[in-house]
């Protein structure tokens, strides 16, 4: 049997798109095995690594307050606290660690004072999650041995290499299209848009590396911090990836 392998971008609350990018292949009788994730892309990948099915993972992202004002933190280097992740984790993933999920996963986190990307597919999975999950100024960087990590985007926001050969079939889900028609550009969006631009150069030449690349077009209409649009955006990726496949007239006997 072949092995199929999926990697999720990075995108804030964009990264609930995974979600339903993730049912709709299901859909298609698409089962992936091994999985790499950055940022939103590491933590849906853990749920859905551990075996939840995209339901549940609907449940549990309307509970979440990743951006809480309960976790705001003063005087520190960034403006929130990873808590919400850590206890997110601990709740339902009881094992905690790489070796309990049901399916190999790799997390991507970007080591800030060495200027390198570094890969977790192994040990405590709270941490990695919560290391490639620090957007920068936003939440509290990761003290790890004797550096600090950050967002796994800042250097790769879609980690198709890691698992490329690993894998007979490579699926990459991108959510962070940008687009050009703005009316108006306030505080909040320039910061959004600021960070996509500089997270998303790579994009192109690593959709190269995938045998099906999927990238909802129309993202931007979503805030990396609307974690109020869960229904909104999970439904708009799903359509989207069930309407491209249907286009593609894919099957899962081409893989």
């Amino acid at each position: 049997m072949k092995i199929i392998g999926l990697s999720l971008s990075g995108g804030g609350a964009r990264g609930l798109g995974h979600i339903g990018a993730i049912k709709a292949l299901e859909e298609f009788g698409i089962a992936p095995t091994i999985i790499s994730g950055t940022s939103a892309g590491a933590l849906i990948g853990a749920f859905y690594a551990a075996g939840y099915d995209t339901e549940t993972l609907i449940k549990i992202s309307k509970k979440s307050d990743f951006f809480s004002i309960r976790h705001i933190l003063f005087g520190k280097a960034g403006i929130l606290s990873m808590d919400a992740f850590e206890t997110l984790i601990q709740e339902h993933i009881p094992g905690n660690n790489f070796e309990s999920l049901k399916k190999t996963l790799y997390v991507a986190a970007t080591d800030i004072v060495n200027c390198k990307t570094i890969y977790f597919s192994s040990g405590t999975l709270s941490k990695a999650v919560m290391a490639s999950s620090c957007i920068p100024m936003v939440y509290e960087p990761i003290k790890y041995n004797d550096t600090y990590l950050s967002d796994g985007g800042l250097m790769n926001n879609f980690p198709v290499e890691i698992i490329r050969d690993k894998c007979d079939f490579l699926i990459g889900v991108s959510v962070n299209s940008i687009s050009n028609k703005i009316e108006h550009l306030h505080m909040k969006d320039m910061l959004d848009r600021s960070f996509h631009l500089a997270l998303g150069g790579s994009i192109p030449e690593k959709a190269k590396l995938c045998d099906l690349f999927i990238s909802p077009p129309e993202m931007s209409r979503f805030s990396m911090f609307d974690m109020d649009k869960v229904d909104e955006i999970i439904e708009y990726s799903y359509q989207y990836t069930i309407d491209f496949l249907k286009t593609l007239n894919f099957n899962k006997d081409q893989i």
